[in-house]
């Protein structure tokens, strides 16, 4: 009995195609073997670094390490900072570590950690702010004080007199020093003709802590000097994008901070200062004019109006040559990003409310309603 070649031919296929489909499943259970194996080994290495990063560096090793928080350091930088000492293995980790515990409120300062601590242990010292030394001496800045008020802030607290320490901050020798050190915000701009005092607007207003009882009046500028870098470095993309300098940048904030009464009235007051900058209309404002006779006055008058100054908004158009006075964060982002409005005047008030309007005409009548004329 002769084979049906068609059948012999359908049945070859059949094998053919049953041969094929146990190689491919032979190949796909060997891939997706190898693909377990591969994710377990990641997964499985993952958790053994992160469960390793998590460990103290040496258990064993007790050896003290000294580590500075600055003021206002990140959670970034505090992590950043304990990997550069070899405190802690990871910083991502130690940084995720303190979200998932919800941990903070890290006090700034000079601490003794070592390799044997663990992450709690860390985070506790770091928390209570158990320092290498206590805190002996704080001084505080206030907001919108100028180069001299600071001279006598630290005068006072450090039992110094006044003039010599305003004669240190003027010294050119420290200036040219420091400078060196704070380059990347202590530009030549502060060394130019005009600048009443070279260090004026650049120290910025925080509360100090001091480990001994008389630190060096170079010791505390730099402490000052630091903060402002640091305030600074937050806003480097707002600057790159408006073409600030940090001189620009603390000249204008300076202006903001000397006429705001109060947060809202900023962003509006700096809209003012561009608006005119813009029109080509000179800034008129009156700290300017205080600065410029070197005095503290509760009114300004017309008379005053005529001191010649490069400061004198009155009679010079654009930015006087320097801050007036130091910055707080608030008016440092107002200058950076000022409301957009029509505005061209605005008037304080005696109960502090600031009145905003468009024309001189306008101003003129808010004046006569609200402010004994000048005489």
């Amino acid at each position: 009995m002769s084979k049906d070649p068609r059948k012999e031919m359908i049945m070859q296929k059949m094998i053919e195609r049953q041969n094929e489909a146990k190689v491919v499943r032979k190949i796909v259970l060997v891939i997706s073997i190898i693909l377990f194996i591969a994710i377990f080994l990641v997964a499985g290495g993952g958790y053994i670094y992160v469960k390793s990063a998590l460990k103290a560096v040496d258990p064993d090793n007790k050896k003290e390490i000294p580590v500075e928080i600055p003021i206002g350091s990140s959670i970034t930088t505090i992590s950043k900072i304990l990997e550069e000492n070899k405190v802690i293995k990871n910083a991502k980790i130690f940084k995720l570590y303190i979200k998932i515990k919800n941990e903070g409120d890290f006090q700034a300062g000079n601490y003794k950690l070592t390799q044997a601590m663990t992450l709690p242990e860390i985070i506790d010292t770091l928390k209570k702010g158990k320092l290498v030394e206590e805190v002996v001496l704080k001084i505080t800045i206030p907001e919108g004080k100028q180069l001299v008020q600071i001279a006598d802030i630290i005068a006072e607290k450090t039992n110094q007199k006044k003039e010599d320490v305003f004669k240190q901050l003027n010294d050119r020798a420290f200036i040219k020093e420091i400078m060196e050190e704070y380059s990347d915000i202590l530009t030549d701009e502060i060394l130019q003709k005009d600048i009443n005092y070279p260090l004026e607007g650049y120290l910025f207003p925080a509360t100090y802590p001091f480990y001994k009882e008389n630190p060096s009046t170079e010791e505390i500028i730099k402490s000052m000097l630091d903060k402002t870098r640091e305030v600074l470095n937050d806003y480097t993309g707002q600057m790159e994008e408006k073409e600030f300098t940090p001189h620009k940048l603390l000249t204008m904030a300076a202006l903001i901070e000397e006429e705001a009464t109060k947060k809202v009235d900023r962003e509006k007051i700096a809209s003012v200062f561009y608006n005119r900058i813009k029109a080509g209309m000179p800034l008129q404002t009156d700290p300017t004019v205080l600065y410029a006779l070197g005095e503290h006055k509760e009114r300004t008058l017309y008379k005053d109006l005529e001191v010649d100054s490069p400061y004198n908004t009155y009679k010079h158009k654009g930015l006087p040559p320097g801050p007036i006075a130091n910055a707080g964060k608030m008016s440092i982002e107002a200058a950076l990003n000022p409301e957009e409005t029509d505005f061209l005047y605005f008037l304080a008030t005696s109960n502090g409310e600031v009145i905003f309007t468009k024309t001189l005409d306008e101003h003129n009548q808010e004046k006569a309603k609200h402010i004994t004329n000048k005489k």
